[in-house]
């Protein structure tokens, strides 16, 4: 007997799009868009930044998962320098605006849109990501119901807050009827796994898979991913 599925949810960063060369853009922008105004600033390399993350969440737990208040508190740190704090926090403010305008300069994998598209049409669509992504900013958010951040789960994948707020989004839909889509092997694979969830794994970098649990049915391409649901639930 075939399964049974009613909605089907994405992860977002590296799932619909190639995420480190967005970021990385944003990143650099962002830092030259604040050092044309207030001369250099010290960085540091990405273990500052890993540690000065953890002491962050230390003082406030929410930063681990509200990320737009871990960027906006770095940048305050690395402008600590900058009188009156009225300026500093203005400048980290317009900053933190330039970094979520290049944020969203995505570039989405091949068959993305078109895949999506097929799909609103038989399933209800959600989005659950741990990223600050505004999927309604883009052309393809027309195709989802709902989106679920970290900020509105107020936690981060894997724990299971997203989706429960998933199941919450249409009456009477369970997680046996759920299928989770992700690039993620702990992240979205795992806990979804866990709370039996089905799961398709988007794998674009022949990863191999690390995990002590049956590896689930997996895709390179966005252009099978319609006639691989098609084939298993349909």
């Amino acid at each position: 007997m075939i399964k049974q599925i009613k909605m089907i949810t994405f992860d977002l960063d590296d799932t619909l799009w190639d995420n480190v060369p967005t970021i990385t853009r944003a990143e650099i922008d962002t830092r030259q868009w604040i050092e044309e105004r207030v001369g250099k600033v010290s960085w540091g390399d990405f273990n500052d930044f890993i540690n000065l993350r953890d002491d962050l969440i230390k003082e406030d737990a929410s930063i681990e998962w509200d990320i737009s208040k871990l960027r906006k508190e770095i940048f305050r740190i690395k402008l600590d320098h900058i009188k009156p704090s009225s300026l500093r926090d203005k400048i980290v403010d317009e900053a933190f605006s330039v970094f979520m305008n290049k944020r969203h300069e995505i570039l989405l994998f091949d068959g993305v849109a078109d895949a999506l598209k097929a799909l609103s049409e038989k399933y209800i669509l959600g989005v659950l990501t741990n990223g600050n992504a505004d999927v309604y900013k883009f052309n393809i958010g027309k195709y989802f119901r709902f989106a679920i951040s970290s900020l509105e789960a107020k936690a981060s994948k894997p724990n299971r807050s997203h989706f429960d707020l998933a199941v919450k989004q249409v009456d009477g839909v369970t997680f046996n009827e759920i299928l989770h889509i992700g690039d993620h092997q702990i992240n979205d694979i795992l806990f979804a796994h866990k709370l039996g969830i089905d799961t398709l794994w988007f794998n674009n970098n022949n990863a191999t898979w690390d995990q002590d649990f049956e590896k689930p049915d997996e895709f390179n391409s966005w252009e099978l991913l319609t006639q691989i649901i098609e084939n298993k639930y349909e």
